[in-house]
């Protein structure tokens, strides 16, 4: 009940009639003109003190549709029906009220999901957006079949993951995406197909498929998708740059080169000018990516000579030639962060100091500052910047304990130096990942600036799917790091494993079974391949530091499965077999699409 002030002392027909009744008793002179009957008049405390248990109804019966779509992962629905029955009290209401039924099939929920969470509409005025050459693909008059069929897997697999215990859209997912590799493979075959807009975005998709499920099967196949990618790039020639798709792939595909060098250790396919000519979407982030397949480069370097150089002064000089062309690339990048805009700035708008219970793992953003910028994509250049500094780092440091060896590297200049600033880099990359994963949303005031940042479809201020899956990275570097402390590392597998849950970026919670060190670890291989103690051919460092594989002993054991899951195991078990089939067909030699 709440207080009403001074409503109408009129009878309710004048007032639903919106005239003004005469008052008289007991029945008004305006319904008996108009020849309607009076319903008489409310009692004096109910106009003073009006029921709200309808509208308060009304408000439940929202809400617990705003949870339920949270939930399933659904956009709630803009209008509630309200309820016909008489009125009751807002609990009743809330726990009788049936489930609405949906208006969408399930393909275009999950399709509308998958987009409002994974393609990043560029902004009005600039071109920073990403995955936006799905919406033309999948909207053509007859998309592609393996193009469909890839963008159908991803969407089932992260609507799944959303949804939590959604065997049925997780096996359906498995399904589709066995068909989009067999046809994608066929397409690969074909020299027409294979130079197709199309064919090239199903195989980003099937690679993107791999980190939302993080299957191990599916792990090992991340490199087979990205390399494909990679190669048919090549194949096309710079006929795929002269429309807006075939660029945005080329740049997609571009990103995903990087990441491939940083974490595999091997070279790009090209040069860094068949990257970057004629391919400029954001001017500031490609000046960036220039320098971080330069740095990915001086790593490829970096790691054949420090396990395969033996102790003499020419080879000291060789080394110390990786030192200096690294601390040239050092400056380069805090050049760059000098010279862009004021727009592409960030600015800290606020401290913290919560710690649920003590844990740092149930923290959403890191104890002390936290920075806001212009949107996601911004945040994510920014963070490759840091990124690529601590890999610049962990090789000057490396170099360092090479040339100084059997001295310990920690008592150099080299390492003083570099810890100090690598501890600053953590610190600026822990203020930073509040913002991408969504801290601001219920925290608008404290923004300065509008946020431009524009998806398909969906809540504008939600948390997104993109997000978890740009802020993996860095979140492994902060964990892998020597300079990181244990509340940092706790802090960073804890954002992972919300990652995981909530975002349904499986492949996160895979990152938080790692137990790598670097550079101490590497210093530590460098110095056995020298004394030629071991054979590092023999052991596939690169893979664990690039967290495509899990060491067994990170690894915690299950207990034995029950027979609801014994039958999913049997049915992952037929699907696996189906996928190697599949997958066999799916391979890229070097004269495909000739």
């Amino acid at each position: 009940m709440v207080y009403s002030g001074h409503p109408s002392r009129g009878c309710q027909m004048c007032r639903n009639r919106r005239i003004k009744c005469d008052e008289t008793k007991p029945t008004c002179n305006q319904c008996a003109k108009s020849r309607r009957t009076c319903p008489g008049y409310k009692d004096e405390f109910d106009l003073v003190f009006r029921n709200e248990t309808e509208a308060t109804e009304r408000r439940a019966r929202k809400a617990n549709s705003k949870a339920l779509a949270l939930k399933t992962g659904k956009e709630p629905c803009s209008k509630i029906p309200e309820s016909k029955t008489p009125t009751r009290s807002a609990k009743s209401s809330t726990e009788a009220s049936p489930t609405l039924a949906p208006t969408q099939s399930i393909d275009e929920r999950t399709a509308h999901h998958f987009v409002s969470n994974y393609v990043l509409v560029p902004p009005q005025g600039t071109q920073r957006g990403y995955f936006e050459f799905v919406i033309p693909l999948i909207k053509a008059d007859n998309p592609s079949p393996h193009f469909k069929l890839a963008f159908e897997a991803c969407a089932l697999a992260y609507f799944s993951n959303r949804m939590k215990n959604a065997t049925h859209l997780e096996k359906d997912a498995l399904s589709k995406y066995v068909q989009a590799l067999a046809t994608t493979g066929r397409a690969i075959r074909d020299p027409f197909e294979s130079k197709q807009d199309s064919t090239i975005a199903a195989v980003l998709l099937l690679s993107l498929f791999e980190n939302i499920t993080s299957r191990h099967f599916g792990m090992l196949a991340w490199s087979t998708h990205t390399e494909g990618a990679i190669q048919l790039v090549q194949n096309r020639g710079r006929e795929q740059l002269k429309t807006k798709v075939g660029r945005d792939i080329f740049v997609t595909v571009r990103t995903q080169q990087i990441i491939h060098s940083f974490s595999s250790g091997q070279p790009a396919a090209r040069d860094v000018n068949f990257w970057i000519q004629d391919a400029t979407k954001d001017p500031f982030a490609t000046d960036l990516q220039r320098l971080t397949l330069q740095i990915s480069e001086l790593k490829t370097e970096a790691n054949r000579l420090l396990v395969s150089l033996h102790h003499s002064p020419h080879n000291v000089a060789k080394i110390m030639q990786i030192m200096r062309k690294c601390q040239t690339k050092d400056l380069e990048l805090l050049q760059w962060s000098d010279t862009i805009p004021g727009s592409y700035q960030g600015k800290t708008v606020t401290w913290v100091d919560d710690l649920p219970d003590g844990d740092y793992s149930k923290a959403e953003a890191y104890p002390g500052r936290v920075d806001a910028f212009q949107d996601l994509w911004v945040t994510t250049v920014w963070v490759t910047m840091r990124c690529s500094r601590l890999v610049l780092a962990s090789i000057i440091v490396r170099a360092a304990a090479w040339v100084c060896s059997p001295v310990d590297y920690r008592t150099t200049s080299e390492y003083a130096f570099w810890s100090n600033t690598c501890t600053n880099i953590i610190s600026d990359l822990c203020a930073a990942i509040p913002y991408q994963l969504g801290w601001f949303k219920v925290r608008q005031e404290l923004l300065e600036r509008s946020d431009l940042t524009s998806y398909g479809c969906g809540n504008e201020s939600d948390a997104k799917g993109l997000s978890g899956y740009f802020v993996t990275w860095p979140l492994s570097c902060i964990i892998t790091q020597d300079y990181s402390t244990a509340g940092q590392r706790e802090w960073a597998k804890g954002r992972l494993e919300h990652i995981a849950s909530e975002l349904g970026v499986r492949y996160a919670k895979m990152l938080t079974h790692v137990n790598v060190r670097v550079p101490s670890m590497l210093i530590k291989r460098d110095s056995m391949a020298a004394s030629g103690s071991v054979d590092t051919s023999a052991v596939d460092f690169e893979k664990i530091l690039s967290n495509r594989i899990v060491p067994p002993s990170g690894l915690t054991v299950q207990s034995p499965p029950e027979r609801s899951q014994m039958r999913t195991a049997m049915f992952e078990q037929q699907q696996r077999v189906a996928m190697e089939a599949a997958l066999a067909t799916y391979r890229f030699s070097d004269d495909v699409a000739h």
